[in-house]
Parts: C-alpha cells; structure tokens; sequence
C-alpha cells in the first residue's frame, strides 16, 4: 500500500460529478492499466490551492473535464484518493460553446443541487446553473424528470456559464409589469423605508420592490413618510432587475 502522496501529476477525466456532497470520480490510465479515484471539489479545498498558487481560480467541474492530479492514501489509509485536482480543459464544454455561436438551442434535464437549479445537457452531461427571476415560478417536481429546451448565456467566460430556459413561467404581477414598462403607464406605488438620500418602494401587489433616489440639494426625502403613496414609471425591466422614476410633473402618457 502507497502510505504517502505521490510526487507525480497525473492526468485524467472527470466521469461523474457530485456537487451537492462535493466529490469527483476520476478516470486516468496508469502503466497501460485504466484505474478511477475519487476527489473532493469543495471550495474550501479550491481557495488553499489558489492560495498556494496551485490554481489561478476556483472552478466548478464538470463531467468530461481533463484534469491533472496527484494521489494519496486517504486518512484511513484505507484507500486511494485525488488530491491537487486542477482543471485543464473540457472538450465537450468547448464543443458546446462553439454550436452555441451558431444555433443556441439544446435539450436537457433540470435537476437540484443545494436548492439551486441547473440543466444536464442530454449529450455530454454537463451541468450548468439556471439562474432564476425573483417573480419567475419555480418548476414542479414532476417537472424535473422532463426534457427542457436552453440556451446558453455568458460564453466568452467559461466559469460564468449559465443556462436560459426557453420556456419560463412567471406570476401575473410579472406580466403587469411588463406591459406597463412597455406602454409607459403609471404605477401605483407605496414607500416602506425611508434613508436619507432615498425612498424604497413596493408595487404591483408588494411583488415589486425598487429605490427612488434623490440628490442634492433638492431632497425631497424629509417630505414623505412610510406608507404615502406615489405614482412611477417603470424605467427599466429585465428579468431579474426593476428601476423606477417618479411620474413627471406635467407628464400626458397613459393614466393606469
């Protein structure tokens, strides 16, 4: 039995992934015999190799990522693991992101990690994180065992890589907003905090919450108290983010 850590690096492929107990199985060819070990992928473990200058960053692995490591018994010495596990490169992943330039649609399974939702991509099995809106609703059970259609977003940066599901639901406030960010329409609002260059306001049913601020030295802040209400115009909307602006003086658009 090997009793201390091998000296040499040596390269492998990730064959599975398991995030939520944050461990790694490992496929790698040794003196013409292909041989598996598993490694732990914890953060904790990433950040003292970034510290130690082993890696330049943390990085979430995937299935079929090429790494490079270094073996050890484990503290039973009861068994062999992967320590030093730093990432090379993932020829599915780069595949992905190159079909992605052209026709960004594929196909995939949701699943759940620590209550973060990603997709499986029905081919490589790679997994990536699917960001969801605030006023987005969350998928079923029974909607996690069906294929999905995706896209996928952030691709000149490999860490960042996110899922789109190309079908999302959202609640009706959602919508209202969206119409009234597109029609231009008032918005009833009312303040629940108050702070001395801005008021925080919620609307459409407390499902929308937005600052208002003020500069100087024109502050209005001193004039209003928790719980009046104000009339504002969506000014900005995505899917994750709202800004508003009070209704003009004089302003002729729609009346909601």
């Amino acid at each position: 039995m090997i009793s201390r850590m091998s000296e040499s690096l040596i390269k492998g492929n990730i064959s599975f992934v398991n995030h939520e107990k944050k461990y790694v199985l490992i496929e790698y060819e040794q003196n013409g015999r292909k041989k598996t070990v598993n490694g732990g992928i914890d953060e904790k473990i990433q950040q003292i190799q970034k510290d130690r200058k082993l890696i330049k960053k943390i990085h979430r692995f995937h299935i079929g990522d090429t790494v490079c490591f270094k073996v050890k018994t484990s503290g039973h010495g009861d068994r062999m693991m992967a320590v030093d596990i730093q990432y090379l490169y993932n020829n599915g992943l780069d595949a992905l992101i190159n079909k992605a330039k052209t026709a960004n649609n594929f196909t995939g399974y949701l699943k759940v990690a620590n209550d973060k939702y990603f997709v499986k991509e029905i081919e490589t099995y790679i997994f990536f994180p699917v960001p969801f809106s605030p006023w987005q609703i969350q998928p079923t059970d029974s909607e996690m065992n069906e294929a999905v259609s995706f896209s996928l977003e952030n691709l000149i940066n490999k860490e960042k890589i996110t899922a789109s599901l190309y079908h999302k639901k959202f609640i009706p406030e959602y919508y209202a907003a969206v119409k009234a960010f597109k029609t231009q329409t008032p918005v009833d609002s009312e303040i629940f905090r108050i702070t001395p260059h801005a008021v925080y306001l919620q609307f459409l049913g407390n499902k929308f919450q937005a600052k208002l601020g003020f500069s100087a030295p024109t502050y209005k802040v001193p004039t209003y108290k928790v719980g009046d209400k104000l009339k504002i115009l969506i000014s900005f909307l995505s899917e994750s983010r709202v800004i508003v602006k009070e209704v003009p003086i004089g302003f002729t658009g729609n009346k909601g």
